[in-house]
């Protein structure tokens, strides 16, 4: 008896460790748990995780009243149906970001399956054949509770990561500062970090062999990985993202790294959820300013009032940018929009010098991001015909208002982590493009209190930029479609869809001889409604 029951639960692990994948994939894109976010996730969809097929394992007391043999051969069909109902329904979820095999995911399902052998094993050793409707009902139970599992399992994995991320955190210190005569730059800010970084490495890379972290390689684990397995001995240069989602992550990563050298982008109200007010993502970005040497050099940006206002504790030189202040150090003038690209004036107070750039790339924001390189270019003695040159080798970041062209269709790409002030230039550049214009957009997130009145005032900037507008996902645009609505936007004109897959097949049917679809933001999948 006791090995029909064993092998009763081979589709049963079968189905575990594929359901495992998706809240592992859940628990990987929500920082592992970090402030409790996979935790969140798992209350914020309470129907995704607990309205699912294996819920029927409530019915598994009924075996109580069912012969063995059959108890064991309608459990062992039951997770085989499960098992392809769920993978079915998985596969055609949208799936933006998959679950990424790291050593860390394998080391968590060694722990989840132990966790599992643990509760399952005494029935094994003190099995009793009229207890097995009891533990029919138990291990379908566990199976149904696979996402606190696996954050248990994450849980009891801590000390071990821990230990994991001092190892190479140690060697990716040793490699970094054996190279004496690198210059390093921190980057950071609201918006508009990895733009400047991959602006600054094109300029730089002129004249030095500029290393930059790759993609939004902008967390500890991100720096400690860019230098242990992506970095070249030889650079002479390393510009170093810098993200955030609490006080003192900057301020760790800097410590780490220790800059001479920082740029500050914009201060806004990205991840305003998790800093709880503007005045604490004000301070969390100036620690990377604060943490500068005496001798160091910052770049800031004078139209962003939220860097002006504040007192740095750091006494390194300070070079202040802008697009509409000539106080400023450097800035820029008879700036030229268009949808084929952006020139720009370049001013340099001190030296009275002044510089024309022209680059591909699209909408003011980038004004902003190249001025601030162009100011750090200079100063680390770059002439200005090699930063006109890395200037013009710029090219658009993926995902950032990438112009791609699709039969008829051109798509402005800005799918990357929208924001009140970059979907506001996104919504500016679709605005400059000549033919038809469609917007694709879930709204933007992780604003806290302000989400909805933000996402309202996106809507009604929308209204005079769009001929079409296609919402993903109801529930979270409507603050979106209420904006439209407030400035008498056609409701025929607006399609409200739950899946951005929907949207292409759409789009091509709303499209006409010459179309612009501005792609505005591409939620996580941990958003998906």
């Amino acid at each position: 008896m006791k090995t029909y029951f064993l092998i009763s639960l081979i589709p049963y692990f079968w189905y575990v460790i594929y359901k495992a994948r998706k809240s592992m994939h859940m628990l990987q894109q929500n920082w592992y748990n970090d402030g409790n976010r996979y935790f969140k996730w798992i209350l914020d969809n309470i129907t995704r995780v607990f309205i699912t097929y294996d819920l029927l394992f409530i019915f598994f007391v009924l075996f109580k009243y069912v012969k063995f043999n059959a108890s064991v051969i309608i459990f062992s069909i039951f997770y085989i149906i499960v098992y392809f109902l769920y993978k079915s329904k998985i596969k055609k979820e949208q799936s933006k970001k998959p679950l990424v095999i790291t050593a860390r995911i394998k080391r968590l399902y060694v722990t989840m399956l132990i966790l599992y052998l643990i509760g399952i094993l005494p029935m094994f050793f003190l099995f009793n054949e009229n207890s097995v409707y009891g533990y029919y009902t138990y291990i379908g139970l566990i199976a149904y509770l696979n996402p606190f599992i696996v954050m248990v399992a994450n849980i009891i994995n801590k000390p071990v990561e821990k230990l994991v991320y001092l190892h190479y955190k140690r060697q990716a210190k040793t490699k970094l500062y054996s190279m004496k005569d690198i210059k390093k730059i921190g980057i950071t800010g609201s918006y508009g970090k990895t733009s400047t970084k991959n602006f600054l490495n094109d300029i730089l890379s002129v004249k030095y062999n500029s290393f930059a972290t790759p993609k939004s390689f902008n967390t500890m684990y991100g720096l400690i990985n860019a230098i242990n397995n992506y970095m070249d001995k030889f650079s002479e240069v390393f510009v170093a993202e810098m993200g955030a989602f609490y006080r003192g992550e900057i301020k760790e990563k800097a410590n780490f790294i220790k800059p001479k050298y920082g740029i500050l982008t914009t201060i806004g109200t990205a991840h305003l959820e998790s800093f709880g007010s503007r005045e604490n993502i004000q301070k969390a970005k100036f620690e990377l300013i604060d943490s500068l040497p005496d001798d160091g050099v910052a770049v800031l940006n004078m139209d962003d009032p939220y860097q002006t206002s504040y007192k740095i504790k750091s006494k390194c030189k300070v070079i202040w940018v802008s697009t509409k202040d000539k106080k400023a150090d450097v800035y820029a003038e008879n700036i030229k929009l268009s949808g084929k690209g952006t020139e720009f004036t370049c001013v340099f107070k001190k030296s009275k010098a002044k510089y024309t750039f022209e680059t591909k790339l699209l909408g003011n924001a980038n004004v902003y991001n190249v001025l601030q390189a162009i100011a750090m270019s200079y100063e680390l003695g770059l002439t200005f015909e090699q930063i006109a040159i890395g200037v013009r080798r710029i090219k658009p970041i993926e995902h950032r208002l990438e112009l791609k062209k699709m039969g008829n269709i051109y798509i402005i790409d800005d799918a990357y982590n929208s924001n009140p002030v970059g979907s506001k230039m996104a919504v500016d550049v679709l605005k400059m493009m000549d033919g038809k214009k469609i917007i694709v957009t879930p709204g933007m997130i992780e604003l806290g209190e302000e989400q909805y009145n933000l996402n309202y005032e996106f809507g009604r900037q929308i209204a005079s930029s769009a001929d079409e507008v296609i919402l993903v996902g109801k529930e979270q645009t409507k603050p979106i479609y209420d904006g439209l609505k407030k400035e008498k936007y056609n409701e025929k004109n607006i399609h409200i869809l739950n899946d951005v897959k929907e949207a292409f097949p759409l789009m091509k049917k709303l499209s006409g001889k010459e179309t612009y679809v501005l792609l505005e933001n591409d939620l996580p999948d941990i958003f998906n409604e």
